[in-house]
């Protein structure tokens, strides 16, 4: 049986070298796709080209206009190739023209000095922590095991001072990680906005910039288990803001960091 996000980044030739692609039901949000679902599409699209060499390392996604419900093509162009990475840029459109893009670097790594200055959360294990399905009437989160263990959507309508949230996440059912999942997987947060103003209100990624800090090794040591999220906005202010995001492995290795900018509305009607 297909995984449903296989459906979701499933992309064939088509006429001009262009490949095609579907949405699917099971990753759609309140307003077309799941913007994490595109992301992966676009960085997928990348990974099958014959002249791709190398890893990801980082993606950037401009979410132009919303991805309506059907098929949609992607253009992508090896802009340059130096020795150790490529530039690459991506277009996804539709009928009425193009509704994404995006940059991406791909790298061959090499074994050099390293360190990390993040720190992982201290939070329970995921057996530890109880299981939530997320907001009804959003079919993407239904493919997830989601274990919040801080900030989980609000509903009360009282305001929080922070916007942090901090969750275990992997795929229900079981799938085994790579590139594509782990671009995914930094979008898999609800606004920032909504826990700092207690309730749902307009809002929708804009931009979206996710950078890889493991090779393809790494990635297949995942295996198909949870990996740690972390969430939270900087600056509200004038109807945008801004969210730095981590993924780490069970194990303690940082895997991804994202930065993305929010568009949002003060209430629903206005």
């Amino acid at each position: 049986m297909t995984h449903p996000f296989e459906a979701a980044i499933d992309l064939r030739p088509g006429a001009d070298h262009r490949l095609l692609g579907r949405t699917v039901p099971e990753y759609a949000n309140m307003v077309g796709p799941f913007g994490g679902a595109t992301a992966a599409a676009l960085l997928h699209a990348i990974e099958q080209h014959p002249d791709r060499s190398g890893d990801p390392v980082a993606l950037t996604v401009n979410f132009a206009a919303p991805v309506a419900d059907g098929q949609f093509t992607i253009d992508t162009t090896l802009v340059r190739a130096n020795r150790s990475n490529q530039h690459w840029t991506a277009t996804m459109s539709q009928d009425d023209g193009v509704v994404s893009t995006a940059t991406a670097v791909f790298g061959l790594r090499r074994d050099a000095w390293s360190g990390t200055e993040a720190v992982m959360p201290v939070v329970p294990e995921p057996g530890a922590v109880e299981r939530s399905n997320g907001p009804e009437g959003v079919a993407f989160l239904q493919n997830y095991d989601l274990r919040f263990v801080e900030g989980r959507p609000p509903g009360d309508g009282i305001p929080r001072a922070s916007s942090a949230t901090t969750l275990w996440v992997r795929h229900a059912p079981g799938r085994v990680l790579d590139f594509s999942a782990l671009a995914a997987l930094s979008d898999i947060f609800y606004p920032r906005v909504y826990l700092r103003r207690g309730k749902p209100v307009p809002a929708g990624t804009i931009s979206m910039t996710t950078y890889f800090h493991v090779d393809a090794a790494e990635v297949a040591e995942l295996g198909d288990d949870f990996v740690l999220a972390t969430a939270q906005g900087q600056q509200f202010a004038r109807g945008y803001f801004d969210q730095t995001a981590q993924l780490w492995s069970r194990g303690g290795a940082l895997l991804v960091t994202s930065n993305q900018t929010v568009y949002y509305k003060d209430s629903f009607g206005r």
